[in-house]
This record gives C-alpha cells, sequence and structure tokens, in this order.
C-alpha cells in the first residue's frame, strides 16, 4: 500500500503452518470519557453557516470528532495530572521550571531554555532577535505562523525542501528533506542569511519526516558558511519515529537516542509544548549560544513573561516535563503513528486520494482530485473541509490557498502546489471507531455524484487569514 513506519497496525506470528495476525492496542486505558454528541445534518448546516464556512469558527459543542487540531488537543496521563498537584506558582524561580530545563537538555540536548506561552511566541523572539530587515531564511517548506514572524522581522522566506516535498505520488521516504543544491545556492546569493528554518517533519507537506542523513548534512553546509540551523521541534519525536523505522542503522536505536542526535546537528529549536509533549499549553526557545540566549530572555520579560516562567504556570511546566519523559517512549509513539496509519490505510484502500507516505499527526487529503473541475481561487480545500463537516460533525483543517495567504509585497494569493485537507489526529484521544466514521464519512463525500462549486472569501483579515476568514457557498 505505502511505505510503513511501523509494525502498530499488526504483527504476524506463525503456529505450524498458519499464518495469524495478531491486534495490537494502545499502550493506555480510559480512566476518564468525555461525552460528545452527533448533531443532526439539519443543526450542522446552521452552524456552518454561522460560522462562515471555516472550520475555525465553529463551536467546539458542534463537533462530533475534532481532527482541526492536534495542538494541545491531547490528553494527558494520570502522572502528568499529579504533577499539576505539585505546581510551584512562585513568580520568579519555579522548581518547575528547572525540572522542565533538565529535562529539555537531557532529551532535546540544548544548553539554554526559554519557555514561552506557545510555540509562536519562540518563532517572534528569534525572530526579532536574528533577523533584520532584508534577510533572506532559506527552509523546508514554509509554515503559516513561521513565515509570517520572519516576515514580520524584515526578512524573506525561500523554499528549499526537495520537489519530492511538492510531489503528491511520490512515495520518498523523507520527502521533508532539505534540498541540498538549493540551499548551498541560497546562501551562495543572498545578502544575508540569518539562519536556516528547519522543520521535523513538514506539516505543509503532509507531516513527512527529514532523515538524519539530511540534517547532518545540512549542518555541514551551513557550518561552511557560518550559519546557524534552527529547528522547529514541536514534532521532532514523531520525525525520531519515522527515523528509526525508515533510516539504515537506526532500527535498534531508540527514539530518545534519535532525537538527541537529530537535535545535535542544530543550534537552537522553537517549540509549542502542545504537540509531542503532550501538554495543552505552553512552549519554549532553546539556543545553544550564550549571548542570543541573554537577548532571548531580555526579549521573553517583554512579551510573555519572567524568564522563569514565559507566560506559563508551574503546573503546566510540571506536566510539560512529564510529558516529555511520556512522549520519547517508543510504545508511545508507535501508537501514536500507528492510529494515523490505520486511518490514512482505511482510506487508501477505499481509493480517497490521500498524501503517501502517510505523514505522522495527520492523514492529508488531496482536495484537487476530489474537486478536479474547481478552481483554486474557488478554494477547493477549504469546500472539502466544509463537506466533510455537513457529512459526519467531522471538523478538519483547510491547508491550501487560504492557509498560504498572500505575498507580502504583491499582495496577491500564494498559489501552493498542495490543496490540502488535514485530518490530525489528537494524541491518546479517540479510538480506532472513530476512525472508522471518520474513514467512511470521507469516502462518502469522495462519492458524492453532486459536488459543490466552491466558496467566496467574504471576509479577510489581516494577518493569517485561515483562522478567521469566513466565506459563503457559490453557485445554488
Amino acid at each position: 500500500m505505502t511505505i510503513s513506519s511501523s509494525s502498530a497496525s499488526m504483527e504476524l506470528r506463525t503456529t505450524g503452518q498458519q499464518l495469524h495476525r495478531r491486534s495490537w492496542a494502545e499502550p493506555w486505558k480510559i480512566k476518564m470519557v468525555e461525552p460528545i454528541t452527533l448533531t443532526t445534518e439539519k443543526q450542522r448546516t446552521a452552524a456552518l453557516s454561522e460560522a462562515g464556512y471555516n472550520t475555525f469558527l465553529l463551536r467546539s459543542e458542534d463537533v462530533y470528532i475534532d481532527l482541526l487540531t492536534d495542538s494541545g488537543t491531547s490528553a494527558m496521563s494520570d502522572w502528568q495530572w499529579a504533577g499539576m498537584m505539585l505546581g510551584d506558582e512562585a513568580y520568579a524561580g519555579s522548581k518547575n521550571f528547572y525540572h522542565l530545563e533538565e529535562t529539555v537538555r537531557r532529551h532535546y540536548g540544548y544548553k539554554h531554555l526559554i519557555p514561552v506561552h506557545q510555540g509562536r511566541g519562540a518563532e517572534h523572539i528569534l525572530s526579532q532577535i536574528m533577523i533584520r530587515p532584508g534577510d533572506t531564511v532559506p527552509g523546508n517548506m514554509y509554515f503559516t505562523t513561521t513565515r509570517f514572524h520572519q516576515e514580520h522581522a524584515g526578512g524573506q522566506f525561500v523554499d528549499v525542501v526537495i520537489e519530492d516535498g511538492h510531489d503528491l505520488a511520490s512515495l520518498h521516504p523523507f520527502k521533508g528533506n532539505v534540498d541540498l543544491d538549493k540551499l548551498e545556492h541560497v546562501l551562495k546569493t543572498a545578502k544575508r542569511v540569518p539562519y536556516i528554518s528547519l522543520a521535523a517533519t513538514v506539516n505543509m507537506a503532509g507531516g513527512q519526516p527529514v532523515s538524519m542523513a539530511n540534517v547532518r548534512s545540512v549542518r555541514e553546509i551551513c557550518a561552511r558558511h557560518g550559519v546557524p540551523v534552527m529547528l522547529d521541534a514541536t514534532r521532532a519525536v514523531e520525525n525520531a519515529w519515522f527515523i528509526k523505522c525508515r533510516e539504515a542503522g537506526y532500527a535498534d536505536k531508540s527514539c530518545a537516542e534519535i532525537l538527541l542526535e537529530f537535535c545535535s546537528y542544530t543550534d537552537g529549536c522553537t517549540m509549542s509544548g502542545k504537540k509531542d509533549p503532550l501538554v495543552n499549553i505552553g512552549g519554549w526557545l532553546s539556543l545553544n549560544d550564550d549571548t542570543l540566549a541573554e537577548e532571548a530572555r531580555n526579549m521573553v520579560v517583554v512579551y510573555e513573561g519572567l524568564h522563569t516562567y514565559g507566560g506559563m504556570a508551574g503546573r503546566d511546566m510540571e506536566a510539560m516535563a512529564r510529558g516529555i519523559e511520556e512522549s520519547v517512549q517508543d510504545d508511545h509513539m508507535r501508537a501514536r503513528i500507528g492510529q494515523v496509519e490505520y486511518l490514512g490505510g482505511l482510506l487508501h484502500s477505499a481509493g480517497v486520494p490521500i498524501v503517501l507516505p502517510i505523514g505522522g499527526h495527520a492523514v492529508y487529503l488531496d482536495a484537487r482530485r476530489f474537486y478536479p473541475d474547481m478552481s483554486q481561487d474557488d478554494f477547493p480545500a477549504q469546500t472539502l473541509a466544509a463537506e466533510i463537516y455537513l457529512d459526519s460533525g467531522v471538523r478538519a483543517m483547510e491547508r491550501g490557498i487560504v492557509s498560504a495567504g498572500r505575498d507580502s509585497k504583491t499582495g496577491r494569493h500564494h498559489y501552493p502546489k498542495l490543496e490540502l485537507v488535514r485530518l490530525t489526529i489528537p494524541r491518546r484521544v479517540y479510538t480506532q471507531a472513530h476512525m472508522d466514521v471518520v474513514a467512511e464519512s470521507v469516502e462518502a463525500v469522495f462519492l458524492q455524484p453532486k459536488k459543490p462549486c466552491g466558496l467566496r472569501m467574504v471576509y479577510e483579515p489581516k494577518y493569517l487569514r485561515f483562522f478567521q476568514a469566513r466565506f459563503e457557498r457559490l453557485g445554488p
């Protein structure tokens, strides 16, 4: 079917002459539940119209299965909840900060830790202290908030991901890799490059990983040019799992070992603790350079909070430190990636067009193949996300022309090659039965004989429009 990244989906054992399938199960059991309700089609139609056909503007209570994002939507463990009771809420010098700092150093390897309220806080501070007007920032495909902060600081983002990253048909196992020739060209021709922005698993390409060989080569090239490597480590543990499963020489290494080596080829990172570290809020900026770290600490006091809490409560820092410990466990990551593979496998087997290989945190639908006659200016991915919600109450996210935004200089739409809808799986939240419901709904929408005409944007905010833009239907 596709390149398998784990053995989580099944294990085959032989007994005599027979071949038996042995199912796998999540490495946890449910201790508390949150009721959810399936609304009627009439209710969903009214809710979507009120939300301006933007799934971000739907009320949570109107959603049945919420696959909008994996950001801050994880279920915390009993050990994390126990840690919440140990929150030291001192304004300065919380013991939870020092526990978090020690945990990040041990598993990610960076020298300095600057806590922030979430990942974009780290992106803002990093951009402000490193980017000057006119700078060029190469990266392996843009991400919405990352590029915004780079441009807001006066920089220009340049995409240096390999061409396979833009190719839905490619089965390259590391479609998030940096094209080394493109990188060399930027470093030789740009007036000034403050750093390379490297994402571990590329969100906009379908959650695609970066190989260890590639990050090692990126490090070597950047070192020759005196350019730091800054990592978006939001899903770096998921990236480590793909390296373990797909790259020669790493099958016998643990996720924790692979993560530490991967980060060793970089000079710092931004982190949204709301993803891999299994918490609902928080993040950090890590740096190895003493001077940069001091500048970042000074700025975090202005924008986030004191340098020993950075917008987080002590209890949140404790939960994050414990979440990091859980996130690097192989059993956890096997189940986490396994559930994504399960949903992707159901859809692929049904003939639904998805991004292959299946990524780490989500299954991505190819909206162009759902609606081959729809112009990109009519927002096919936004339309598809709306249709899935109308069918089943499943909330997904657009990752196409709306997310790409406009060119900051010309004001024209960016036209990305990929027009995708992201079915994002929260960690430790839904069961396989929920994935079955999602797959059946997506297949039903794909097979709809009468296709929608698309959408018209009727309200566009100034920044990051995909969060708040409003639309109305085109045609009857």
